[in-house]
């Protein structure tokens, strides 16, 4: 196991940060934490768990997030997971998606704090690694304000010390999974709070985060910031995060050494019958911002769908970038 430090992370996001997004997340960001998708405690019980839980020695500290609303499940599925190498589990409690709902799990949770604190203790006595909760600041009608700190408070007594707050309510009836993310305000004040109230208590900000200035401002306030869609679609802003937020002085990968590590990665993962696509579809912003970045997106995109695609045209995508911005480092 790898020790963690809450100071940063990338968020869990479905259809995302597979092992392959992780892989390459990891290359730019050594000190990151790295999050997988979540995965549903029953689907780690009864499904094929080299597929669902595999992943590559380099990626730690990485964490498995699970969704689940059964303490005995939940347990067995840590317990499965912390097996597999995994530095910390995290339970969802933020996800408003259809599915979720049906399974009476993610930010439905937010309603039965009883219930989540169970579950933690559970999944507690089950495993030695850290567990955490990643949560909304309330749901539906719910006042953050009133509802948050009652949350923190009960679930906190199941042995949870490490709270993720996305600080934006979610609507689980007329909002899209998609439309949760962006709508309801967000109130980053009070998850500082939440701080200043339980000071003993591991708090880390999430929602809305695009900067490495926005990350300075909130560690003032809170122990760690959690960034998610702008980690995804604007990845070479993780080459900063060992420099800027940790203080590592030696350099970054350049964006070429960065493009030939995945060229190695992809060649030896076609051998396991994976796709070109399922690894290119993570790096199409890595160029983001530059010249050619819209040449890089359209060879990725293009030709990882062609009969016979390969990881040479990785390759072919890094021959039509200008050299200056290959060599450049963070």
């Amino acid at each position: 196991m790898t020790a963690l430090s809450a100071k940063f992370s990338v968020a869990p996001m479905i259809d995302w940060t597979d092992r392959h997004c992780r892989f390459f997340h990891r290359l730019l960001t050594r000190k990151a934490v790295l999050y997988t998708e979540m995965i549903v405690a029953d689907a780690i019980i009864h499904g094929d768990r080299d597929y669902l839980l595999g992943f590559h020695d380099d990626e730690h500290p990485n964490v498995l997030q699970l969704g689940g609303s059964d303490p005995a499940k939940l347990a067995e599925a840590a317990r499965i997971g912390e097996g597999f190498g995994y530095d910390a589990i995290n339970l969802n409690i933020g996800c408003p998606s259809d599915r979720v709902q049906s399974g009476a799990f993610g930010a439905c949770l937010m309603k039965e704090p009883d219930l989540v604190r169970d579950c933690i203790g559970a999944m507690r006595e089950a495993v030695r690694c850290a567990v955490t909760v990643k949560c909304r600041i309330g749901v539906d009608e719910q006042i953050p304000s009133q509802v948050l700190p009652d949350f923190i408070e009960h679930v906190a007594k199941g042995g949870a010390t490490t709270f993720i707050i996305h600080a934006r309510k979610a609507w689980l009836e007329g909002l899209s999974p998609k439309e949760n993310r962006t709508i309801p305000p967000l109130d980053y004040d009070l998850v500082h709070a939440m701080k200043d109230r339980f000071p003993k208590l591991e708090i880390v900000i999430n929602g809305g985060i695009t900067s490495i200035a926005q990350c300075r401002e909130h560690l003032s306030r809170v122990d760690g910031v959690m960034m998610g869609r702008a980690a995804y679609e604007t990845p070479w802003i993780l080459s900063r995060i060992d420099r800027e937020l940790f203080g590592i002085s030696s350099p970054a990968l350049t964006r070429r050494q960065v493009v030939i590590a995945m060229q190695d990665y992809l060649e030896k993962e076609l051998s396991k019958d994976v796709r070109v696509h399922n690894v290119t579809r993570h790096m199409l912003g890595l160029f983001h911002g530059c010249p050619g970045a819209r040449r890089w997106r359209q060879i990725l995109t293009v030709e990882s769908a062609r009969p016979g695609a390969d990881a040479t045209l990785l390759q072919a995508a890094l021959d039509e970038m200008p050299q200056e911005i290959l060599d450049q480092a963070a």
